[in-house]
């Protein structure tokens, strides 16, 4: 269950203010339509993230624990510089896939702009880190619905109010913390 819920938690806040998110905003804006939006984040993050997911449990076949336990611990503080840099949106990526209707723009845009976003690097280590894929994807993916939903439907009023900083700060805090318990062999977090 901690798999579950520390993905979950470290997700949904590495992912606010992420471009996914600001892509959220500019779907919803654009199409106006929020049930093919979220069933489109939701496709789309779980074939990103179950992919990602068994690259994670792939990734602990190969190496060994020692050499594990520094990339794991290496890559966590990573992600935790990774996060306090801002994401921007790019055009191509919201512009992609506007033939294909409201669900497949989403997926498509959603699917390339996660890949190799820091979400997805997160579940490759959180899934080598826990050798819990399932319980890690379904967090994750849960981690990406609960900060991208919310700016499906609540657009761009809801954006100005978060502090940006302080969630990207908590987050980084979250990554730096997990690579050091890496690094430093403590086996459980709770």
């Amino acid at each position: 269950m901690e798999a579950f819920l520390v993905s979950t938690g470290v997700v949904a806040l590495a992912e606010i203010g992420d471009k996914t998110q600001l892509l959220a905003f500019i779907l919803a804006a654009r199409f106006k339509k929020p049930v093919p939006i979220v069933l489109g984040i939701l496709c789309a993050t779980l074939v990103n993230h179950g992919l990602a997911g068994a690259l994670g449990t792939w990734i602990t076949s190969v190496l060994n624990p020692e050499v594990l336990r520094w990339v794991l611990g290496l890559s966590f503080l990573g992600m935790a510089a990774w996060t306090l840099i801002p994401d921007k949106m790019e055009d191509d990526e919201a512009q992609l896939g506007r033939r294909l209707g409201v669900f497949g723009a989403t997926f498509i845009t959603f699917f390339l702009a996660e890949m190799g976003d820091k979400t997805q690097i997160a579940t490759i280590a959180l899934a080598a880190n826990y050798m819990a894929p399932y319980l890690v994807i379904a967090g994750t993916t849960l981690g990406m619905l609960i900060a991208d939903v919310p700016a499906v439907f609540v657009g761009n009023k809801f954006a100005a109010r978060i502090p940006m900083k302080l969630v990207h700060t908590m987050a980084a805090a979250i990554f730096a913390i997990m690579g050091l318990l890496v690094l430093f062999k403590v086996e459980q977090l709770f």
